[in-house]
């Protein structure tokens, strides 16, 4: 059994650590459990749970005591900064990957699986340390890695829905109304995974992967963006 190295965890994610046992589980994915039948901590879906609401709130408090923004906006700005795609961005930049116990498997996988293992893994830290020190920390932590990304995200308009976006300018430049379909789909019920493709009548445009039907449009619509050269 494999006990992640936690004073290197604290250094590289500048916390402190009161429980190590709540940063074990934080970074343990489901499947090492599989293959490590005798591992005492459990996998990291219930404090990945609780994370993404701290997250959540952590975010919400920011915005709402620094814009004047109307709610849509808020959402937004939100819904931007605490999707897979940035959040997977910054636990790699941290190195979670380094500490992020799974399966043989899952190791040797170096796609946008990977990037959802890593953001999930991010948000189980956040509960962590949300239950190790109380919300003000997990704040801090929030503040610090993750909304820093905000100038990011509003000057590259990353806030911008990217299905109404493709379907404006599809509808300006061609007069069609882009249509979405479900092209794959696999895994247990715990992890499902989904590819979507966003058509132009009969040509596809674009794919996107994600956790759920509308996350792999979404993701789908972002990528039209980008082969349509319309960013």
């Amino acid at each position: 059994m494999k006990i992640i190295d936690k004073e290197q965890l604290k250094k590289k994610l500048t916390i402190e650590i009161k429980n190590p046992d709540l940063f074990q589980e934080a970074l343990t994915h489901r499947s090492y459990l599989n293959e490590h039948k005798g591992y005492k901590y459990s996998h990291n879906e219930r404090l990945e749970f609780l994370g993404d609401a701290v997250l959540e709130l952590a975010v919400t408090r920011y915005l709402f005591e620094h814009f004047n923004n109307p709610e849509g906006e808020l959402t937004s700005f939100r819904a931007a900064l605490v999707n897979s795609d940035i959040l997977g961005e910054i636990g790699s930049a941290l190195g979670l990957q380094d500490f992020l116990l799974m399966s043989r498997g899952e190791a040797k996988d170096t796609g946008r699986a990977r990037v959802y293992l890593i953001a999930n893994a991010l948000e189980a830290v956040i509960g962590a340390i949300y239950l190790d020190q109380g919300f003000e920390a997990a704040q801090i932590f929030v503040e610090k890695y993750v909304l820093s990304h905000l100038d990011e995200v509003m000057d590259k308009g990353l806030y911008t829905d990217p299905k109404s976006r493709f379907q404006e300018l599809a509808q300006e430049k061609f007069g069609i109304t882009p249509s979405y379909r479900v092209l794959k789909e696999w895994g247990p019920d715990h992890d499902r995974r989904f590819i979507a493709g966003v058509f132009l009548e009969d040509e596809l445009a674009a794919e996107g992967e994600g956790a759920s039907k509308q996350e792999a449009q979404r993701e789908a619509a972002k990528q039209g963006l980008v082969k349509k050269g319309w960013q």
